[in-house]
């Protein structure tokens, strides 16, 4: 079975984006799909030729929790974009927020400081499962920092690539922008 990178076209022209950031995020995006896609045919072969002892296998089985966590991270991403609407506090996950944060604003501000940490990574707003607590993690690399079992709410990556085109070092600027453009909905609909 094949991955096939998604369409985010839709977003161009999304405001505080440029088209050529988002072209450009795009393209990194769609590596990131041909490359699961290279490295899980790679491994099944290497499989079925009798080398998964071997440490190349071992090393495309690391390589592959990079790649295909920058694959669904990205997706993520981009389908909880292009919304134009504020966060429903009396929804769901206005109301889980602001009970579990001591309000709305309480939680934007730390997901906000999240964001702007110095370093390169994921800011991601998850759900643990067990009990529907709510925590913002920092992701620093694709493949590690993922809390076990927990469910990705919001995710805004903070790598270079997502903002330098269009705000140089101002990541609190892209910050900005990107809370004016989260599609709250798809947000929500993660929620469990």
């Amino acid at each position: 079975m094949t991955y096939t990178a998604k369409d985010y076209g839709r977003l161009i022209g999304m405001p505080g984006f440029s088209e050529t950031l988002l072209k450009n995020h795009f393209t990194l995006y769609q590596g990131y799909v041909t490359n699961t896609n290279k490295v899980l045919d790679t491994l099944g072969q290497m499989a079925k030729d009798g080398k998964a002892a071997t440490p190349e296998f071992a090393e495309l089985k690391r390589r592959l929790g990079w790649e295909f966590n920058g694959m669904r991270l990205h997706e993520y991403y981009f389908e909880n974009l292009g919304g134009t609407g504020a966060l429903d506090p009396s929804g769901r996950l206005g109301k889980q927020l602001a009970a579990q944060f001591g309000g709305i604003e309480a939680w934007e501000k730390e997901f906000r400081a999240t964001g702007a940490m110095r370093g390169i990574g994921w800011a991601v707003l998850y759900e643990d499962p067990a009990n529907g607590r709510l925590i913002n993690f920092w992701i620093n690399e694709h493949d590690v920092s993922h809390p076990a079992g927990c469910r990705p709410l919001l995710i805004m990556d903070v790598f270079e690539h997502a903002f330098m085109v269009d705000y140089g070092l101002k990541r609190a600027d892209y910050i900005e922008a990107f809370f004016k453009n989260i599609d709250w909905k798809a947000v929500e609909s993660r929620l469990k």
